[in-house]
């Protein structure tokens, strides 16, 4: 089965890049055996922070990507 291939451009969205360097430092530091669940319990806690009126991570990561 073939792809047709097109000329679409795909960007990472603003502070995507700041939110996987994050998890990957926590991954490195913790060394879970289970990097999935980890990674739900990471981000859970972001979102957590964020609804708690605390730094909103993507928005701030889009700030320094700028």
């Amino acid at each position: 089965m073939s792809i047709a291939s097109s000329n679409t451009t795909m960007r990472v969205p603003a502070g995507f890049r700041n939110l996987l360097e994050g998890l990957a430092r926590e991954v490195l530091r913790e060394q879970p055996t289970n990097v999935v669940a980890f990674a739900a319990q990471h981000f859970q806690k972001l979102l957590e922070q964020r609804e708690a009126g605390g730094i909103d991570p993507v928005a701030w990561g889009a700030m320094l990507e700028d």
